[in-house]
């Protein structure tokens, strides 16, 4: 049922959006207006950039204000949940851990199905820059290859999902291309932005298991040889487990002339995991 506070908003691709009120209303009746500055948005392109009204491919853009908001550890994690036909999931609950892009659904029967990234028109190989190890005592996950960008130093993201978008890089882009732009410097007098952001992880539910007497009982229950077991009670769990600080600080100089301009910036991120002696550190 609404109530009088509610006030939908309907909104259309090239379209401003309306927010109306239906209070004591059975019919209501809403024309939408033209969206100008929506449609001269300029969308990166493996071929150049377009404006939003002559784009014909499949194409997501979203900037500053489309990203999530929060301390993030890769530009992947500013997408998650934000376009449609994008499904970004994470592979592990390793700080650093590489993720999983998939661009309009599993279309790889084998394969690993990642889609191609260009980093300021510069290729990359979708798959991991640094592959997990694998042992006899053990594996480590992948690590992201974008690890080596800081999200505070990205300008927009574009996701090309057809056949027709994708076309200019044959067939890398198979499974979909994600372009990333980075910010530049502007015309104007020298700007200096400081970012400083936190935060902690946590298991959510915890195992619950026996303690020493309980772990007796269950012994004789089920019939097994009585021991004669004193040790004290103890957390496994708990004895590796930890909570997670995170700690994220960056700093940017940009500006520039009619003849030049630039940009510098330096990130510091440390993440520590929720197993002890775990983490993820980095520079950017």
């Amino acid at each position: 049922m609404y109530r009088r506070r509610h006030r939908p908003c309907l909104s259309f691709v090239g379209y401003a959006t309306q927010q109306v009120s239906i209070a004591g209303k059975n019919t209501v009746s809403v024309t939408l207006k033209d969206d100008a500055q929506a449609l001269s948005d300029v969308v990166v392109v493996g071929y150049g950039t377009v404006q939003k009204s002559n784009l014909t491919g499949a194409v997501s853009a979203l900037g500053p204000k489309d990203f999530n908001k929060g301390t993030f550890t890769s530009p992947d994690q500013l997408i998650q949940g934000r376009t449609s036909g994008v499904q970004v999931t994470q592979n592990s609950g390793q700080p650093g851990g590489a993720s999983t892009i998939k661009i309009r659904g599993n279309s790889a029967v084998t394969g690993t199905g990642q889609p191609l990234y260009v980093v300021d028109s510069v290729p990359l190989d979708g798959r991991s820059a640094r592959p997990g190890l694998t042992t006899s005592f053990g594996d480590s996950p992948d690590s992201n290859p974008l690890n080596f960008l800081n999200p505070a130093d990205i300008e927009s993201i574009d996701i090309l999902k057809d056949a027709s978008a994708t076309a200019t890089y044959g067939s890398r882009g198979a499974y979909g291309v994600v372009i990333i732009t980075t910010k530049r410097g502007k015309l104007g007098e020298a700007k200096l932005d400081v970012g400083v952001s936190g935060g902690f992880s946590n298991i959510m539910r915890k195992i619950k298991i026996l303690d020493a007497s309980q772990y007796r009982e269950a012994l004789a229950y089920y019939g097994a040889p009585a021991t004669n077991d004193k040790g004290l009670n103890n957390d496994p769990l708990g004895a590796i487990m930890q909570t997670g600080p995170l700690q994220n600080y960056s700093i940017a100089m940009s500006g520039g002339s009619e003849n030049s301009r630039y940009r510098l910036s330096l990130g510091y991120l440390d993440q520590k995991g929720i197993i002890n002696k775990t983490g993820f550190q980095k520079y950017t």
